[in-house]
């Protein structure tokens, strides 16, 4: 096969590239968002991020990416996105239909030729080929810019991840205060709603269950931060932790455990006010996983001074969890100050 030298029409964004026996090799562009972002989409949870496209091409081309969301790692051409992948398929359609074409000229035009001459007269024509421009990438676009500092790769994400799409798993310090922000953000997202839309969630309890999850989703975020700590500084960590729990769930028993391992007292290291506070979210969260939001003996113990009672049913705010979010913050500050060698106790 010679293409090259067939004349054919290739849309505007194709490139022939060569030829290997009878494969014919193009190149396909793939258009970026306004932010430079290329997508990129997970073959195992679907999801898609971005990346953007100028540091992506400085890439090794032996690259192997990860799933920021699932960590699912491959190749790095099998991210491929569906809108990518029928934009690529259309080129190859386009060289399909005129290859199909010569391959029918070459066939019939000597036919059409020699039966000039004989009783029966075969007629043959064939229409030029115009390839239709490919289709276009219009993907979700992603706000949430990150940085890999290790790579200086640049790439976009939507909801949690746990992964750089180059390197990896991400450190338990960086995942949690990335979830610290997106819960601010979260919020702040909230407020830019439409007044009637605002009035139609309120009414409909969207926002208090909205602001429920805040409050589940930091204890988790603690724990994130809090054992992958421990377990750092704790030789036999997965023997002491054996027969625990979710201790890192329930943030006196934390606080004593690290104790107990000579990493300090984080409860000190914070001012009493926010961990009083501290006590507050972590009760709240208890009472809602739990006991469906009902108040208590045990948070009451936990809030002293609170004016509900045992049977009423608690109820959280935006600015509750805004504060919530901040004191947590501080929290893990001084999580990661006590795994610091000057601040270690034997």
């Amino acid at each position: 096969m010679d293409f090259r030298n067939q004349n054919y029409r290739l849309a505007s964004g194709v490139e022939y590239i060569g030829e290997t026996g009878d494969e014919v090799h193009l190149r396909v562009s793939m258009p970026t968002d306004e932010d430079g972002h290329l997508g990129r989409q997970c073959p195992s949870c679907s999801q898609i991020w971005r990346m953007h496209a100028g540091d992506y091409q400085a890439l090794p081309d032996d690259l192997r990416l990860w799933c920021v969301y699932c960590g699912y790692e491959d190749d790095h051409s099998e991210f491929i996105t569906k809108q990518q992948l029928d934009r690529a398929m259309r080129a190859v359609g386009d060289v399909g239909v005129q290859l199909m074409q010569d391959a029918l000229d070459r066939a019939f035009r000597p036919l059409a030729r020699s039966s000039r001459s004989s009783f029966v007269s075969i007629e043959y024509r064939s229409k030029p080929f115009y390839p239709d421009p490919l289709p276009g990438i219009n993907e979700e676009r992603l706000i949430r810019e990150r940085n890999c500092n290790t790579w200086s790769v640049r790439y976009a994400i939507f909801g949690d991840h746990r992964y750089c799409p180059v390197c990896g798993p991400l450190p338990p310090d960086v995942v949690a205060f990335d979830a610290l922000a997106a819960e601010i953000t979260r919020l702040d997202a909230l407020a830019t709603l439409p007044a009637s839309e605002l009035t139609r969630l309120h009414e409909q309890g969207v926002f208090q269950r909205l602001w429920v999850d805040t409050i589940e989703n930091l204890v988790g975020i603690f724990e994130t931060l809090a054992r992958p700590v421990f377990r750092t500084h704790v030789g036999n960590a997965d023997q002491v932790l054996r027969s625990k729990g979710n201790v890192f769930q329930r943030l006196e028993d934390a606080a004593d455990i690290y104790v107990a391992h000579g990493l300090g007292d984080f409860r000190a290291a914070v001012d009493p006010t926010v961990w009083q506070r501290l006590r507050r979210t972590w009760a709240t969260r208890h009472v809602f996983t739990h006991n469906d939001g009902i108040v208590d003996q045990r948070y009451l113990d936990a809030v002293p001074g609170s004016p509900l009672k045992v049977g009423q049913r608690l109820t959280v705010s935006e600015a509750f969890c805004r504060e919530a979010i901040e004191d947590t913050r501080r929290l893990c500050e001084e999580l990661l100050a006590l795994g610091r060698p000057d601040r270690l106790h034997a």
